[in-house]
Parts: C-alpha cells; structure tokens; sequence
C-alpha cells in the first residue's frame, strides 16, 4: 500500500465516485469495440460515404445543474432527434461521443446534414417542463481518402472536432488536406518523442519570475522543447499533449519532474537564493494512482526543502474529474510543495471552486494579460483578482508579461509577481544559476545577451 492509500480515507461520496468511473470504463469497452466494427465494415464495403462524429459538449455541467435524471432523459431525446434525422444507427462511443456512418453520402451531403444538426442545437431542449441549452461539435472524414483504419479514421475525426471546438459552439468541420497535415506533424512528434528521452534530445530550459517587492529573480518554471528534422523547434505547448494522446506523458513529465529536483538541489548547493522551481503538471499525470508517490521520491533522492518544489496544474483539471482533486492537493501540500493553479481566470471554474482548492500560488491566464493592451475593461478585473488574492494570502503570478504598459498597469495592480520576455528569456540551467536572486538590473547584459540568441 502507498503512502498516499495509507493516508487517504475514502468517504461515501468518493467510493461511489469510484465505482461509477470503475462502470463507466467496463461498459465503454463494448461500445467502442461496437464502433470499431461498424467503421471497418464501412471502409472495408469498397463504397464511398462519410463518419460523422458529435461530441456533445457541457454535459458534466448541464449534469451537475439538473441531476443525473433528467439529464439522462435530455440525452434520450438527443439520440432519438439523430436517429430520426439521419436515418443511421448512432453509436454511442465513449461518454458524450457518438459516430455515425454515412454510407452513400458524399462530404457535401454529409455537412449539409451536419449543419442541420446544429440548427437543432440553437434551440432549447424541453425536458420535463424545463428547457436547457447544450451545444455540439462535429467533425466529418470521408472515405475511402484519408484513413485507411477505424483507428486512423477516429483520429481524424477528433482532429475535426477539436478544430469545429476554436469556431464556438455547434460548428461541424471537415477533415481535409490541411488537418491531414496537422496530423501528420502530430505523429512524427509521437514517433519523435519515443526516442527523444533515451537520446537526451528533450532540451529543458527555465523562465525566471522577478519578485518586484525585491527587484529579483527568486522564481522559474521549467520548459522544454525538442527540435525535430523537418519541423524544427517544438515547444512543450505542442508535445505535451501529443504525449498524452500517445501515452507518454508519464514518461516525459517524470523525466521533467527529475530535472526539477536536479536543478533545485543544484542551485541550493551554489547557496543561490530562491524561493521555489516549478513544473506544469498535466491533469492526466495528476490523476494517475503514482503520481505522489513519485513525487515523494524526488523530494527525498534530492533532499528538497519544503517550499523550493512547485508543481503547476491548470484550471483544466477541475473539469476532469472532481475525485481526489482536493485530496491530492492538500497531500501535496503536506509534503511541503508549492501548489500553483494556472490559467486562473480562463474561465473553466468559478471564483468559488477556486478558494475551495487548497491552493498557494494564481497565476494569470496568459491571454487575460495580453487584453491589458487592448481592453480598458480588463484592468479593473485584474485589479478585483489581485486584491482577492492578496487578502487570502495567495500570490498571483502574470505570465507573458511583453511590453512597459503591461508591467505599469500589473504593478500598480500590486502584482508583484511578474514573468515573461520583457525580463527575460527562457535560459539554460548553467545560465539560471547566474539570474536567480539577482536583480534584473544587475544581471542585464546576461539577459540581452540572451535575447539575441532567441531573435537570431
């Protein structure tokens, strides 16, 4: 038994939680073997047609509004309204994702139909006397074309939808030559990342964050990038998800999570001064039954004080699940981590799911920054959110800090936490050894220096 299992208690509600994901896993399998068999029968029939696939969206929070009835009911209803538009069995692949097969149609036939299927969406569903709004996303892949799988035709699939998702609510998007593209830069990344941890390929570099009360670096975030043939630099924005989707993020954020606690006892054995060196987590990493207790072994291999490691989770995992979230948070808080939410204010929760969290760093949405250039409105929000911070004890970071406007209206916002190109570029660790607990001031010509080497 882990240390984590040792302390955790379940309660009634997180064993039933537990026991409905242990359902929904079991009775997917059937469903998704159900789809398989229905796509390799349409692209094995030698005949032309289309996929169509619906992901229904906000239907976790539609659940939490109305209860799990009436939701049930509303999805009913959604089944029975495809059924009878397209004529074609709908089959339920996993959660609120379905996959109809479009024998016969050709793409233009196939987006005429989807574009009726999201009219329907513009109007309220009645349930029970009660109307709600829920919105969809499409994506259409013909065939025989671009795949030659049912799994390479699902992932085309779900290329179509995430790009139907950047349009708004109820779009539908057809896989074409442009995203066949995309998803072949997506599988070279997969094959890339295979190779790229044993042959130390995966360049890891850190942002510094001056603490403006100090005039100070005393804070970084480690990055990574990988540079491949053909596609050049690839950040970790772009491969950290490739990573997820392939199954290697376990592979990739621990080897990430060693470099942390490498560079932390390095700069602590230089005397340098510094308050902590944070690492993005992903939700799916987070989620996993060892992740704390991997974290409890670097804290120990590299004898880490409590406070120096930070660990940063976006508002994105309070959409994923809600078992455990909380309890790992304050797990990780017990062994003397630094919690950091980022992406705060990109609106996957509310301000109350927020100080439920047993958080101790905010840090700014990226984009919520950049609007300090272009919408007045926005500074008065930040103003609201720096304050409620401050007067909960909790330190609010702005990243993607890039212009003087930006930095005069985050400081006299009291943000005093501030990171981005303005101060510095992303550095080498050799090169963060030389910044950390330095003023920005005193340690200028180190940063110029590496602001050209990233302009050239």
């Amino acid at each position: 038994m882990s240390w984590f299992q040792k302390k955790t208690v379940p309660t009634v509600e997180t064993e039933v939680e537990h026991q409905a994901a242990e359902r929904t896993v079991l009775e997917s399998k059937p469903k998704q073997e159900s789809c398989f068999n229905l796509l390799s029968q349409a692209m094995d029939s030698g005949e032309r047609g289309a996929v169509l696939k619906i992901y229904i969206e906000n239907f976790k929070r539609l659940n939490q509004i109305f209860g799990y009835e009436y939701c049930e009911s509303l999805l009913d209803q959604i089944l029975t309204y495809l059924r009878e538009v397209t004529g074609k069995e709908v089959c339920h692949y996993i959660g609120v994702e379905f996959i109809i097969v479009l024998d016969k149609y050709t793409q233009g036939q196939a987006l005429n139909l989807a574009e009726e299927i999201a009219g329907r969406f513009d109007s309220a569903w009645k349930v029970r006397g009660t109307d709600c709004l829920c919105s969809v996303q499409m994506g259409i892949c013909s065939y025989p074309g671009h795949a030659a799988s049912p799994d390479q035709m699902l992932k085309c699939l779900d290329l179509a939808v995430i790009k139907a998702e950047e349009g708004g609510p109820n779009q539908a998007v057809v896989f074409d030559s442009n995203l066949q593209k995309q998803l072949q830069r997506h599988q070279a990344i997969a094959l890339y990342l295979k190779t790229a941890l044993e042959k130390g390929e995966v360049e890891v570099r850190y942002r510094p964050t001056v603490n403006l009360d100090t005039g100070k670096f005393t804070r970084a975030e480690l990055y990574m990038r990988i540079f491949i043939n053909g596609l050049g630099l690839v950040g970790a924005g772009e491969f950290l998800p490739v990573a997820e989707d392939s199954g290697q993020i376990r592979a990739v954020e621990y080897y990430a999570l060693e470099k942390a606690a490498q560079c932390i006892k390095e700069l602590i054995e230089a005397d340098c001064e510094f308050e902590s060196i944070a690492l993005p987590i992903s939700p799916v990493l987070f989620l996993q039954e060892d992740f704390l207790n991997q974290v409890a072994r670097m804290l120990d291999t590299y004898q880490i004080p409590k406070g120096k490691l930070a660990l940063e989770l976006t508002e994105g995992v309070l959409t994923m699940s809600s078992l455990n979230v909380n309890v790992i948070f304050q797990e990780l808080q017990e062994m003397g981590v630094e919690c950091i939410l980022n992406e705060f204010g990109s609106g996957h929760s509310g301000v109350s799911s927020i100080l439920e969290l047993p958080v101790d760093t905010l840090k700014l949405e990226r984009l919520f920054v950049w609007q300090l250039e272009t919408n007045p409105r926005s500074r008065f929000i930040l103003q609201g959110l720096v304050r409620m911070a401050r007067e909960l004890g909790i330190n609010i970071i702005a990243e993607g800090v890039e212009t003087e406007n930006q930095v005069k209206i985050l400081t006299e916002a009291g943000c005093n936490y501030q990171q981005g190109f303005y101060y510095s570029p992303t550095l080498e660790k050799d090169t963060l050894l030389k910044t950390l607990g330095v003023s920005a001031a005193d340690c200028s010509e180190i940063l110029n220096q590496e602001k050209e080497k990233m302009s050239r």
